[in-house]
């Protein structure tokens, strides 16, 4: 049935569960079963997951080998990073998120649009010689059989199996694909993101590398503190690496929206061993300290950034026919959507940081160290909100409602079993290593009360994620957006109260609050069946 052009699914089972939150359920006993959904989800989820742990893990190097140094460059180090990251999330984070979605959906439109004008145009003309054929008398045909005769034997044939040849369907998958591989593709949203994702890129590094020593501040290390110096130079040379980061995740993007992820895994893993190559070198040998540390990581990320653009430029055409193809204003409505959530999620995660950088170089260490862990093993999930993110798109571009469903549910269901197998690898993990982080007993006494908050959160973090994929695939940036300011607020309010109260355990009790919150305003709009959902209220409806 289509209601306001919106095609709902046929009745199924879950019309007799009454509420649309118990699709989170559906076939949950399905969740480990290597059907053929479960076969695409992995093939997009392993490599992407892959790749985005793959610089944080690169980061835990970087804090391992510049632990070494001493606690107060350690410290220094955190500081740096939680800025440039933070800054990274801000610019480029919506124009990846839009950028796969729309990625996805024009492809999935262009495979589809060529075959369905072909089929209804064969339906129109099956249609007219019908009423034709119709008109005619049975001597009229006869006759016209009869000239025909000759040609028919040798122009024409029957299919041997006695399927209509007026039947027209849609290309298969498989098909699509490849049509697709035979030459290059135009896609707009691509072309798009990879000039915005360069204009960005050039904005950070000027505003990082001018804004260091005042951004510094703000996250509380003083002029007169040890971490100013080291903090500085590390922060200066990283930044340098800006335009590359966000290029690189641009087309990263890109990658995703065509549901390949090994290409994207494929270049940062060979940017990554690259910086970890470099980093003993630089920071030992040539006794160059945080900075050494820093240079390498800029190396390695503009070699991910080249490795990509070769590859990308072998599928699409990088430039579109007219600058009037560039969809700029449509990325930035949906952007500054996600600007505003993006800011909100920043603040919560900067300002903890901060707190902790305000309670002393040893607190920050310790901290710094938990939250590498904690946003590593978190952003496993990721890879499942990547494959949610872009299975969900091409379902929706094609109103296959049904996939919708199931696509959603796997992967919220996959999610909470990820963090829950996470919850013990990384808590026996951080309890036991956390000793190559730092020698400092203060350091690892602080990590040590840690790691329960890090561990126990796994679940919580694997389902808000995948839940940001989920409302991303169903282009929902509007309700996203808002429902993580609202979060934000009352994350906020939590961490000033417990942290001044509590300390350093004060600030994990928050984020937890802040997780917890997070994953909710996710599961929300799916289990109440409202906006791009409201098709499961039709479904569930007796």
């Amino acid at each position: 049935m289509a209601e306001n052009g919106i095609m709902h699914p046929p009745e199924t089972k879950s019309s007799s569960w009454g509420l649309p939150a118990f699709i989170l359920f559906k076939d949950a006993r399905l969740v480990f079963k290597l059907d053929s959904l479960g076969l695409e989800i992995l093939r997009i989820a392993l490599p992407a997951a892959l790749a985005l742990a793959a610089d944080p893990i690169a980061s835990l190097i970087d804090t391992a080998f510049i632990g070494r140094i001493g606690p107060v460059e350690l410290a220094a180090v955190g500081v740096s990073i939680a800025i440039f990251n933070q800054a990274s999330r801000i610019t480029i984070f919506p124009l990846v998120s839009i950028t796969t979605s729309f990625v996805a959906e024009e492809d999935t439109l262009g495979n589809i649009s060529p075959e369905a004008a072909k089929c209804e145009d064969l339906e129109k003309s099956t249609g007219h010689k019908n009423n034709e054929m119709k008109e005619l008398t049975p001597e009229d045909l006869a006759a016209e059989n009869l000239e025909k005769g000759a040609a028919g034997n040798t122009d024409s044939k029957e299919p041997e199996d006695g399927s209509d040849t007026s039947t027209c369907k849609l290309p298969s998958a498989t098909a699509s694909k490849t049509e697709v591989k035979k030459g290059k593709r135009h896609i707009p949203s691509a072309s798009t993101a990879l000039v915005l994702g360069s204009m960005l890129g050039l904005l950070q590094a000027i505003f990082l590398i001018f804004g260091a020593k005042t951004l510094l501040g703000v996250m509380g290390v003083k002029p007169n503190s040890p971490m100013l110096n080291p903090a500085l130079r590390y922060l200066t040379l990283r930044s340098l690496g800006a335009p590359a980061v966000l290029l690189s995740l641009a087309i990263q993007g890109v990658f995703r929206g065509f549901k390949d992820t090994k290409t994207p895994l494929y270049a940062t893993v060979a940017g990554d061993l690259t910086n970890i190559i470099l980093d003993p070198i630089f920071i030992f040998s040539l006794r160059l300290g945080v900075s050494g540390a820093a240079i390498a990581h800029v190396v390695s990320q503009y070699l991910i950034t080249l490795i990509l653009l070769w590859q990308l430029m072998k599928h699409v055409n990088l430039l579109p026919p007219h600058s009037k193809d560039l969809q700029f204003g449509r990325f930035l409505k949906n952007g500054f959507l996600l600007l505003a959530r993006v800011i909100a999620v920043t603040f919560c995660v900067t300002l903890a940081a901060s707190m902790a950088a305000r309670l002393g170089s040893t607190p920050m260490a310790a901290f710094q160290t938990c939250l590498q862990v904690w946003m590593t093993s978190s952003l496993l999930a990721d890879g499942l909100a990547v494959a949610g993110q872009a299975i969900l798109a091409c379902a929706f571009a094609e109103k296959d409602y049904k996939k919708v469903t199931a696509a959603a549910s796997r992967v919220l269901q996959m999610s909470f079993v990820l963090g829950v197998g996470l919850a013990v690898v990384v808590g026996l993990g951080l309890y036991f290593g956390s000793g190559i982080f730092s020698k400092d007993a203060s350091v690892l006494h602080l990590i040590s009360i840690g790691v329960p908050f890090v561990a126990a959160t796994q679940p919580i973090n694997s389902l808000a994620f995948v839940c940001d994929g989920v409302n991303f695939g169903a282009s929902d940036f509007a309700f996203t957006a808002y429902s993580m300011v609202l979060v934000a607020g009352a994350s906020i309010a939590s961490l000033f109260l417990l942290s001044k109260s509590n300390g350093f355990i004060g600030i994990w009790v928050a984020l937890t609050i802040y997780m917890a919150l997070r994953a909710f305003a996710g599961v929300w709009r799916m289990g109440t069946g409202t906006g791009p959902w409201r098709f499961l209220r039709s479904s569930s409806m007796p």
